[in-house]
């Protein structure tokens, strides 16, 4: 019988889907290998070749060979092996914005859990979070009771933004801002890159102490004279004074509406008249239809990180801003990986 579906865009893209989770291990597993830098670093290589490197037996490479090729991103040509140029551009380098990162990072600490996703949501909690030992509240605070995983997920995080931080930096809008307050700023990779893009400006990362442990080892050591580290609680500590803008990057996305107020009404009351607040991350579409990497993070949200929280539209960011009190309210959209940036004034 045939396929009634057969060039149906929606059923390819559920034929990949089911077979998604093993092809991304898979990927995953080659990045662990070193394959793609392998490659890269020599043009191609054959079977035997890689088996060296990898030191995989013979039959199980055979088969992890396999499955990446099947999704694209090796060529195998006359029995050579080859990046394809998406490999070579995302995961052939060990590059601080490299894929590789992300991917370790998601297959290490988000993907594990999705597992449980029908349990923490009939529960209406991140039940996932009974894999990482600790009693408190958020995937966060427990990764701190485990260095070398908490660092694994701030590299991938840190690479991720580097990826679209582009972006955000070169707005004209920050232009003007002199002392910059980043909440939640993890290990000062955004503020970083807006100190060698604004010579003007410094910044002040604010955010746990053992985030604030890894950004004195990452990018924001090389920037101490204007990237400052302090550490605290953002929802229980008062927010550093002094700051002209206050930016939430990847931040208020985790927390629900009641949380977002809160954080919100700390910035408008730690800001002079006419500072700025931004608030940049992941926004689905206004009738919360699209936007994949918005979904994976809204589930990876909910089912682990902290129960609660979405990718939400930005419809709803301008109306809590205007809430608190902010003027001057809009958003610019279309940014890359599905981001938009919301700011507004305080009168």
């Amino acid at each position: 019988m045939s396929n009634v579906h057969e060039g149906d865009p929606v059923y390819e893209r559920f034929r990949f889907l089911v077979n998604a989770p093993a092809l991304f291990n898979a990927v995953t597993t080659a990045v662990e290998l070193g394959v793609f830098r392998y490659l890269q670093e020599h043009d191609r290589a054959s079977f035997e070749e890689l088996h060296a490197v990898t030191g995989i037996p013979a039959h199980q490479l055979r088969v992890l060979l396999q499955g990446v090729c099947s999704t694209g991103l090796l060529t195998r040509t006359d029995g050579q092996y080859a990046n394809s140029p998406v490999a070579a551009d995302l995961l052939a380098t060990d590059a601080p914005d490299s894929w590789s990162h992300i991917l370790v990072g998601w297959k290490e600490v988000y993907y594990p859990a999705f597992s449980h996703m029908t349990g923490a949501l009939r529960a209406g909690t991140n039940t996932a979070l009974a894999d990482h030992p600790g009693d408190e509240p958020t995937l966060y605070q427990r990764l701190s009771r485990n260095p070398e995983l908490e660092a694994v997920f701030h590299r991938a995080m840190s690479a991720f933004t580097l990826r679209s931080v582009d972006a955000l930096v070169e707005r004209s809008e920050f232009a003007s801002v002199r002392h910059l307050l980043d909440i939640g700023g993890g290990d000062g990779t955004t503020s970083a890159e807006f100190a060698r893009r604004h010579p003007g400006l410094r910044s002040t990362v604010f955010d746990m102490p053992s985030v604030s442990r890894l950004a004195g080892d990452g990018a924001a050591a090389e920037l101490a004279d204007r990237v400052r580290l302090h550490p605290g609680d953002i929802f229980e500590d008062a927010f550093p004074p002094g700051a002209d803008a206050v930016l939430f990057s990847h931040v208020l996305e985790i927390f629900a509406e009641e949380q977002i107020l809160a954080l919100l009404t700390k910035a408008y009351d730690a800001l002079p008249a006419g500072g700025k607040v931004f608030v940049y991350g992941f926004n689905v579409s206004d009738d919360e239809t699209e936007g994949i990497f918005s979904a994976r993070l809204g589930l990876y949200f909910n089912v682990l990180a902290s129960g609660r929280g979405m990718a939400y539209p930005a419809k709803d960011y301008e109306e809590w801003l205007r809430r608190v009190g902010f003027t001057e309210v809009r958003t610019v959209g279309g940014l890359p990986y599905e981001h938009g940036l919301t700011l507004g004034t305080k009168a």
